[in-house]
């Protein structure tokens, strides 16, 4: 069994060992095939990398991509090294070691780059902690700080005691009180990934807002004493009109990831859409699922060809109802919320076996590589031979290409544009659902394939309105990974049914007893294309609604 002692040894790019859950790698080879560069391996290097590996890392990762020999076995636990608690600072040192320490940096690749091109021209963490490591090692006082546990700042003191006094899940009215407690305790990095948007944010806040204008045209004298919410998405029967699409590192919210909106789905008879980009492994996901509920895939296509077969055809294999091929990320956006809070994206489980990647630009570059960037219509067509399951096209921003979408006969499109994540500036799609109906229906087109919507829904009003324009199914994604972040899969399974609720009073209210009465008639969205007015007067004193409060320290 190998001792810390031996592993911390192994430090430096030519020779550069990490221990993960209490197991010894041998990475030196692979510091150039990581997606997110060699810095932040480099980091960990002769240390115990586990707190950062978990949260984005499927767990068969290691085993599929690195060599055996490269697995050099166990560590020994008893002998890990106590930390040593470090003496506290007084205001005015903290101050100016910051200050330093930030002047020493500036030239340094930041540890925590997601999807962005920061290394160029930068020295790599590694390089001059080896350096750091070689002087401090002529120092008998010398330890390794193997948890590589930063000092707490104020926010993050903060963010800890949140945490523990975090409101009983019985005061969450709403999905806004699910951010509310997510944007308050999750970690900061964490919270900036999930809620971050492209540039201004501009798409990202219109995806919401423009479902405030679109009104309701309520009819009354309506038997409404039974509600039903139940739909057909894709020829699979479900309780309700939304689903839980896909979203990246589940993990970096909790601990299992997106197994915990695989059970919730479950119990609850919701659809889930499976990412690519998932922290746990597909199988694992697969593994998770009750046998009888309806799963999609997420499909970033892959530049080699036949990694995308394997991936599509395995997961047919293993029920995947259908395909929802991503077509709105040729490259990833730039998300300025998340390059501030530099928290590191790695891919490596998509990319294949890691040959032909440029890997010297940065991660955004590294990352363009893995997705196609080249995928045109005509590829449509290749799909259609290596899977018999439907084929919806994801992130459709414009009528032109709907209606080119039912020419190479799709089956389905989501209007989405990635949450606001991707191309800022462009409109939200109930917006481009309202302009889309319409035109199906005047070129004799409705039904020719199913329209799906997500981005900026937090209420089952929302839903309704989407369904009510001619939606088949609408996805929510964020509010999901709020409510697992906060209270796991209780927070997800309350998510769920707090729609449920929504949409049930609703429909009463509105005078539809169900989903198939729902239509044009039911919303007018002649506001759609008109701004707010701000009535100053009025705002200096309402009341706004509260957030659910936090339990007292005491």
């Amino acid at each position: 069994m190998l001792t810390y002692d031996e592993v911390s040894a192994h430090n430096t790019k030519t020779d550069c060992w990490v221990i993960i859950h209490d197991k010894v790698y041998d990475v030196t080879s692979f510091l150039g095939e990581h997606p997110g560069g060699s810095a932040i391996i480099l980091k960990y290097a002769g240390k115990d990398a586990t707190k950062a590996f978990d949260p984005i890392h499927p767990g068969d990762t290691l085993t599929k991509y690195l060599a055996k020999e490269c697995h050099l076995g166990p560590v020994d636990p008893a002998l890990k090294p106590k930390k040593v608690k470090k003496p506290k600072k007084a205001k005015e040192e903290q101050k100016q070691a910051g200050q330093e320490k930030t002047a020493k940096t500036e030239d340094v690749v930041s540890e925590f780059d997601v999807e962005y091109d920061e290394q160029e021209g930068k020295e790599a963490f590694g390089e001059r902690a080896a350096n750091t490591q070689s002087k401090n090692e002529e120092s008998d006082n010398y330890e390794y700080d193997y948890d590589d546990d930063d000092e707490l700042t104020e926010e993050d003191k903060a963010r800890q005691q949140n945490k523990k006094n975090m409101p009983n899940i019985s005061h969450i009215y709403n999905l806004h009180d699910f951010e509310y407690v997510a944007k308050h305790t999750m970690e900061k990095t964490a919270w900036a990934y999930y809620s971050s948007g492209a540039d201004d944010e501009i798409a990202l806040r219109n995806n919401h807002l423009a479902y405030q204008r679109v009104f309701f045209n309520p009819k009354v004298l309506i038997d409404v004493r039974n509600i039903d919410l139940s739909v057909s998405m894709l020829g699979a029967k479900t309780s309700v009109p939304f689903y839980i699409t896909a979203t990246a590192l589940g993990k970096l919210g909790h601990p299992d990831g997106e197994k915990v909106l695989t059970r919730a789905a479950a119990h609850q008879d919701v659809v889930q859409m499976i990412p690519t980009l998932a922290s746990c492994s597909f199988d694992e996901i697969m593994d998770e699922a009750d046998g009888k509920q309806t799963q999609w895939f997420q499909l970033y296509v892959n530049s080699d060809r036949q990694i995308t077969k394997q991936i599509v055809q395995h997961a047919e294999k293993r029920g995947v109802k259908g395909f929802f091929i991503t077509v709105d990320a040729p490259q990833l956006g730039r998300r300025e919320k998340d390059m501030r809070s530099k928290h590191i994206e790695d891919l490596s489980h998509v990319q294949g076996d890691g040959e032909g990647v440029d890997r010297d630009q940065g991660v955004a570059r590294a990352i363009s590589s893995f997705i196609d960037a080249g995928l045109q219509w005509s590829d449509l067509e290749w799909f259609r031979s290596i899977t018999d399951q439907p084929i919806v096209l994801k992130g459709v921003q414009s009528v032109a290409d709907a209606l080119k979408a039912i020419d190479y006969g799709v089956d389905g499109i989501v209007l989405s544009n990635h949450g606001g994540r991707q191309l800022d500036l462009v409109k939200a799609p109930i917006e481009l659902l309202a302009e889309l109906n319409p035109v199906l229906r005047q070129r004799g087109l409705l039904g020719k394939l199913e329209v799906f919507i997500d981005g900026g829904v937090r209420r089952g009003s929302d839903i309704i309105k989407a369904i009510a324009l001619g939606a088949s199914g609408v996805g929510i994604g964020r509010p999901f990974l709020y409510a697992m972040s906060t209270y796991g899969e209780d927070g997800v399974s309350k998510a769920i049914q707090i729609l449920k609720d929504e949409m049930v009073m609703n429909m009463r209210l509105l005078g539809a007893p169900s989903m198939a009465h729902l239509n044009e008639s039911f919303v007018d969205t002649s506001a759609l294309g008109r701004p707010n007015v701000d009535d100053r007067l009025f705002t200096s004193v309402y009341e706004p609604l509260a957030s659910p409060p936090f339990k007292s320290k005491l």
